[in-house]
């Protein structure tokens, strides 16, 4: 297997809205960022990925861009982008910026030109149908923000598609002069010097020819359906990533991560493949859905262990020889991570560091969500009115305004699954606001914020923080870490999960316990071979290495 940096590397994602705001607007900047850079190299991460910094009207918190290559008002300007650039790489680590292209903003002057006749040059660059004999909707398909993915445009009283909110017109892929004009937008930033892209929902861009409506068993006519099996890893995706892969992105020493909603690990393969000239990795979302029931996201369930490892044991031994594994728990579109998978009471810290470790210990590429590591947990507002995010807003109308569900239950789904969990503006200090702004933030600070903050954790050497410190240290030492084979290990118990990696003749063995009660490691013939604790979420090693306290990780280097 090649190596290469983004193999090697742990990424860092900054929302920008919710990390630092320097001029008291309440909205976090560029300039806020900047500010924080030591901060960054003093984790020790690799790569920082910005979430959307365009110029937007703000309909998605920026996944709504009017002009690809301008910075949005709120958070700076070009010069402010190109000093945090330069500031990033004066201290050893690259940017990847976000490349938000299956969409657009309908302020985008495209569409502008697009809605304005029939015959405008334009008019192609989006995904125009008529309406059906009594002026129905092209198809039944439903947006992902919930309603129909369908706006009816009055200047030519035609439709347009819109798999998000109607402000995110789709970008018609099949259209050469769109492609062209994103990948001179691309090339655009990649002269700059970005040196890595994230690509938003890029598995959508190719739709199957006629776009047919979904037609699912149970179906009344008029009912919305989710059309998923009609745009997501569509006929002419990989021929459009193979075109842009050989127009753009090998023209540069860049890493690339597709968001790939729905993808299987054949799928991922096809994506990712080294050979294929694609991408590099994929985010992909089985491990997302763990904890939800038929009826979707908000249909929370309970989810296992043995679900989970179930899952991430699939993409481990799928992608252990062709394509590569990005490693995650959360992002700005999940909930935080050690109120999902952890325990963010008694056990918080210990158990942060837990999923940490199960995190920088697979085989992969690990992403660190903003505030992850310093254990920010969700957050209970008790009013819908204090939530933000459009895909809540949303949702909650359609189920209590319109559908009459009862709030208390739609809100506790919000506590437990919603987007604005992670959008919370990162806690730094215990002063007003959590040290994010001298304003009234964008949108409320976790409560929490007086105990769980930076400077806490940076006085606390037995901190989260430090713990991801040393987790990344071990990293840049070990070439095992990205490399080495894994190979699961307890594949029935129900709360340890356990595996080793292998490089060469070093051996690792890493066990974890997801449960508050302490577990029996069956695991003798390996336990006798281990010569050192390597990292451990507890601050000495276990009285007898058979019993994992709660939440709690070692990792062991085996000799035979």
């Amino acid at each position: 297997m090649n190596r290469t940096f983004w193999k090697e590397a742990v990424v860092y994602q900054i929302y920008p809205r919710s990390f630092q705001d320097s001029n008291g607007d309440g909205i976090g900047d560029l300039q806020g960022i900047i500010s924080r850079l030591d901060y960054l190299q003093k984790l020790g991460v690799d790569v920082v990925w910005l979430s959307p910094v365009y110029k937007s009207p703000n309909d998605d918190n920026g996944y709504d861009i009017s002009d690809y290559q301008d910075i949005m008002d709120e958070f700076g300007t070009l010069q402010d982008w190109e000093e945090l650039l330069t500031g990033l790489h004066a201290r050893g680590i690259k940017l990847m910026m976000d490349l938000v292209i299956n969409h657009s903003s309908d302020e985008h002057p495209w569409f502008v030109e697009s809605r304005s006749s029939k015959d405008n040059p334009y008019r192609d660059y989006y995904i125009w149908r008529p309406g059906g004999p009594d002026g129905e909707r092209p198809n039944n398909w439903s947006s992902v923000f919930s309603g129909p993915a369908w706006e009816l445009d009055e200047t030519t009283g035609e439709y347009y598609l819109h798999l998000f909110s109607r402000k995110q017109p789709d970008l018609n892929w099949e259209n050469p002069k769109l492609r062209e004009e994103l990948y001179k937008m691309i090339t655009f930033w990649l002269d700059k010097g970005v040196d890595g892209l994230r690509m938003d929902v890029i598995n959508m861009i190719s739709k199957v020819e006629g776009l047919p409506s979904s037609h699912r068993d149970g179906l009344v006519p008029g009912e919305l359906a989710w059309g998923g099996e009609y745009y997501m890893n569509g006929p002419r995706v990989h021929e459009f990533l193979h075109e842009m892969n050989d127009k753009v992105l090998s023209n540069y020493n860049i890493m690339t991560v597709g968001e790939t909603p729905g993808a299987t690990v054949e799928d991922a393969i096809l994506y990712t493949d080294e050979e294929r000239k694609e991408l590099q990795m994929v985010f992909q979302f089985e491990h997302m859905d763990v904890d939800s029931g038929p009826d979707g996201k908000w249909d929370v369930a309970p989810w296992t262990l043995s679900k989970l490892r179930d899952i991430l044991h699939k993409w481990q031994v799928g992608l252990a020889d062709k394509g590569w594994n990005s490693l995650y728990l959360n992002n700005h579109d999940q909930p935080r991570m050690v109120s999902r998978f952890g325990d963010d009471g008694k056990y918080r810290v210990i158990s942060a560091k837990m999923l940490a470790t199960l995190l920088h210990t697979l085989k992969g590429t690990p992403y660190i969500y903003q505030g992850e590591e310093i254990g920010m947990t969700n957050v209970k507002f008790t009013a819908i009115e204090h939530y933000k995010d459009i895909e809540i807003l949303n949702m909650y109308r359609e189920k209590v305004t319109e559908g009459g569900a009862d709030p208390n239950s739609v809100l506790n789904a919000i506590h437990i699954k919603g987007r604005d969990n992670a959008r919370t503006p990162m806690q730094w200090d215990d002063s007003a606001n959590a040290g994010f702004t001298e304003g009234e933030p964008w949108l409320k600070v976790n409560p929490n914020y007086k105990e769980i903050n930076v400077e806490q954790a940076l006085a606390d050497s037995d901190s989260i923080f430090y713990y991801y410190q040393r987790l990344l240290a071990l990293r840049k030492k070990n070439p095992i870490m990205a490399y080495g084979e894994y190979k699961l290990l307890l594949p029935e118990h129900e709360d340890i999960y356990a595996y080793t990696r292998t490089l060469d003749d070093e051996k690792w063995l890493v066990l974890l316990n997801f449960n508050e009660v302490p577990q029996t490691v069956d695991l003798s013939a390996e336990l006798s071979k281990a010569t050192e604790l390597i990292i451990g979420n507890y601050p000495d090693d276990a009285p007898t290495r058979e019993l994992l306290r709660p939440y709690e990780a070692r990792v062991y280097r085996l000799k035979d």
